[in-house]
């Protein structure tokens, strides 16, 4: 018996004139109420449905082995990178032996080593057999022996750059001293005008500030909402097909409007796969702010993280809304790869059109328009505000085109799916599904 249907008793009188009348209105508001409590009802049913499927996605998935593996492994390999790179960027600082006779050495070369930027450590030893004896031992980069005025250089095996530029400006700015001495100047009023002198230099495009370290940033936030669309992604569209194939599909429609399992589906994974990228880019960001891998100030860096997380979530909506329909389309798991291969691709372009031009060029006008098309937004834009490369109007465009999209899939592949996935056997052509039934 629907909403509308008035019930009717058996022997009751049937008014007249009037009364009848009052009878049709009355049963008419009671209608009408108990129509707008029904699609009231309606509107928590479907709240009600959609959550009940987005609750058994995520319990299903955070209790498999996999997915508590794969975020363990997403971590440790995260945090291996940032040690890497702290430990592979940390430069090592030379360290200089000179035996007794050439310590008057030691003020020189730290002055040669403070015009190139560079840090040079510096020791004294009793003897030349003591300091080649360091030097064998790989204590020691280099020993100076002789005299102050006529010094030799020894070294294990050769000298490095470093120390090779520096004990040429020391030897070459002692030459210079001994002139100026013997024309009467003075070396150290001559050092300082030297000293004092600068370069003006005006830059037409100046490099924005932490650039270096932006970049790290928004190729490691590229690189996670990358995998994570490609990761979790196609579990969409085998979920629908393993549902499908096992009919238990059938089952849930015959209380479940399709859009909603499809709606339920999606946004089940999506939360699973958000707290994952939530967990690792959280611990990438304090570790690379606590190791200074990532040298920029903290509101820089969590406003990158929490603008991938803002793309994470529509590129996932736009992505997996297009997996549910493709896993629709087929009833194998082995008819899979033929119609995800497409999305898979829309995915990967992007990302490695991002990751090749990016650090050679931050300001591309290439990977900007791009960025602003709605399929490839989800994996471009996050990578462009970690770097600075974005404008407010670009990110706000490229979101309300993204909206856009992602109501228009709504109800493409809403179509799609409810047409696609009660039927079982050859693969559904997509303009089958299409076809209004």
């Amino acid at each position: 018996m629907s909403a509308t249907d008035v019930p009717t008793g058996t022997g009751v009188a049937r008014p007249d004139g009037s009364e009848r009348d009052r009878s049709k209105r009355g049963s008419s508001e009671r209608g009408s109420s108990e129509r707008v409590r029904s699609e009231r009802d309606g509107r928590i049913d479907i709240r009600r449905v959609i959550w009940l499927v987005t609750r058994r996605e995520i319990v299903v998935r955070t209790r498999s082995k996999a997915f508590r593996i794969t975020t363990a492994l997403s971590i440790l390999a995260l945090a291996g990178f940032v040690l890497a790179t702290k430990v592979s960027g940390a430069p090592s600082t030379p360290s200089v032996a000179f035996t007794t006779a050439t310590a008057t050495l030691g003020g020189p070369l730290q002055s040669a080593a403070a015009v190139g930027a560079q840090d040079v450590t510096e020791s004294v030893v009793a003897d030349q057999a003591e300091g080649e004896r360091l030097l064998r031992d790989g204590d020691v980069d280099a020993l100076v022996v002789g005299t102050p005025e006529a010094f030799r250089v020894v070294v294990a095996e050769e000298l490095s750059e470093t120390l090779t530029s520096t004990f040429s400006l020391m030897a070459r700015q002692r030459a210079l001293d001994e002139q100026i001495i013997r024309l009467g100047g003075d070396p150290a009023v001559v050092g300082g005008s030297v000293s004092s002198a600068s370069l003006d230099v005006v830059a037409l495009k100046p490099r924005k500030e932490y650039q270096e370290h932006r970049l790290v940033l928004g190729m490691v936030t590229g690189l996670l909402v990358y995998l994570s669309l490609l990761v979790f992604g196609p579990q969409v569209a085998q979920g629908v097909i393993e549902e499908k194939t096992s009919r238990v599909v059938e089952l849930l429609l015959a209380t479940v409007r399709p859009w909603q399992l499809m709606a339920g589906k999606v946004l089940g994974i999506a939360a699973v796969a958000l707290g994952q990228l939530a967990l690792v880019g959280a611990v990438g960001v304090v570790l690379g702010l606590a190791t200074g891998v990532l040298d920029l100030p903290a509101s820089v860096a969590i406003g990158a993280a929490a603008w991938a997380l803002v793309w994470f979530l529509l590129g996932f909506a736009v992505y997996g809304l297009l997996f549910a329909a493709a896993g629709a389309l087929v009833s194998r798991q082995e008819d899979a790869g033929g119609v995800t291969a497409p999305i898979m691709m829309m995915i990967i372009v992007p990302y490695v059109i991002g990751v090749s031009v990016l650090p050679g060029d931050p300001d591309s006008v290439l990977v900007t328009v791009l960025a602003l098309i709605p399929l490839f937004s989800p994996l471009l834009m996050p990578m462009l505000i970690a770097i600075g490369g974005a404008a407010v109007w670009q990110v706000a465009l490229a979101l309300v085109l993204t909206v856009a999209l992602l109501v228009v899939l709504v109800w493409l592949t809403g179509r799609v799916y409810g047409n696609a996935v009660t039927r079982s056997g050859t693969r559904v052509r997509l303009s089958e599904a299409l076809r209004r039934t």
